[in-house]
């Protein structure tokens, strides 16, 4: 099967003739619109009433880090390390807690898709199409993959698994980077440029192919249960591409997630059962409270549903036009980023800001990430800055 990459850019280029989104990158592949809009202007701040204090914990610079938009990258946690991977292929293990650096390395190769790890082993993948796996700021194995991914490998269980653009599931032995199974499943040749879902969920994997959310059992990549989630829609082949994106929400046994530019939808991950769908033109992940499902349109609107049943609780258009990434909810509070560098503290009941900062002018590079009492917030310059807020 030969692929053809649509970057999220390119998409909503393409649909902003349609929906008049937010943002206007090359199509690759795929001829433009004869006529784009105008990118919108982003949304002024408004004034708002300050409830909390933000403080500055602790910074540490990296090397330029790709985003959403470039190279689809992560920052993962793990046993109270933070590992995060730049786009020229400098891996950094920082001390979650205090920022303290406690390895670097430098792998000299361009990174495709974010870093997994469990603490101990960490794998990237190159833009060479490279499964690297790095313990001790040292390379212990290497892996040609058959097709690119975008997607951040997962390392749990002494496995790293992998989700390839071409709709392969792959597990590979952590310490030698044997192939243990490989799955894969047919599709469109147009892949979304995006990271899509890989996780887990009790004993088995989560994964998203196409609009499908499956089951499936690490150990020999058989589903338990398969769920269409996304469905395609239009009359050209960008419109009916469709694609789950990185950033789902779990309570118990839920899990919501995110079809591209489509819809919202929880299912139960225990019985694989769809418990509902709402339509929704974000392209980005979501996040959810006990009872509070979280994202952000394309356009920049903050959107609550009702965790039970999907029904909007509130919506906000303050952020409109501003780039944001996904929001994330933990320990009752709800963090948000911006592509002008700001980060916004939203309140859950309502949407209405109650906190702000410019960590700075270089845009927000990923989702802010709760680590005990701090935030951890990552800029595109590769400025990571740990923040807390009372």
């Amino acid at each position: 099967m030969t692929l053809q990459f649509l970057t999220v850019g390119a998409r909503i280029q393409w649909l902003t003739c349609l929906l008049y989104a937010t943002i206007g990158i090359a199509i690759t592949g795929l001829a433009a619109c004869s006529s784009t809009p105008d990118k919108p202007k982003p949304t002024a701040l408004a004034d708002f009433k300050a409830q909390l204090n933000i403080s500055k914990v602790w910074t540490s610079q990296l090397g330029s880090v790709s985003t959403t938009f470039d190279a689809p990258l992560s920052l993962n946690l793990s046993n109270g390390q933070l590992a995060l991977a730049t786009k020229g292929g400098l891996i950094t293990l920082l001390d979650a807690e205090t920022g303290a650096e406690t390895w670097r390395l430098a792998l000299n190769t361009p990174v495709a898709a974010g870093i997994g790890g469990d603490g101990e082993r960490f794998a990237i993948i190159s833009s060479d199409n490279e499964l690297i796996a790095v313990a001790k700021a040292k390379v212990i194995w290497r892996v040609k993959l058959p097709a690119s991914s975008f997607t951040s490998p997962l390392v749990a269980g002494d496995r790293v698994f992998v989700l390839t653009a071409d709709r392969t599931v792959m597990a590979f032995d952590g310490a030698s980077g044997q192939r243990l199974w490989s799955q894969q499943r047919s599709g469109d040749p147009l892949v979304l440029k995006q990271a899509g879902i890989l996780t887990t969920f009790q004993d088995r994997l989560i994964v998203g192919l196409s609009g499908r959310l499956l089951a499936m059992n690490p150990s020999n990549g058989v589903a338990t249960w398969e769920l269409a989630i996304g469905s395609s829609r239009g009359t050209n082949e960008v419109e009916r591409l469709v694609d789950l994106v990185a950033g789902v929400s779990r309570l118990n046994n839920v899990i919501c997630a995110r079809s591209f530019q489509t819809s919202v939808s929880c299912v139960d991950a225990q019985r694989g059962s769809n418990l509902w769908t709402r339509a929704a033109q974000g392209h980005v992940g979501v996040s959810g409270s006990e009872s509070l499902l979280f994202g952000a349109e394309s356009d920049g609107k903050l959107v609550a549903w009702q965790r039970n049943g999907g029904q909007v609780a509130w919506q906000s258009e303050a952020l409109r036009f501003r780039g944001l990434t996904s929001p994330h909810w933990s320990a009752g509070q709800l963090v948000v980023g911006d592509d002008l560098g700001w980060a916004h503290w939203i309140d859950v009941s309502n949407g209405q800001t109650i906190g702000r900062i410019q960590v700075d002018s270089s845009g927000i590079a990923m989702t802010p990430l709760r680590v005990g009492q701090n935030w951890v917030i990552v800029t595109k310059n590769g400025l990571v800055q740990a923040f807390r807020a009372e």
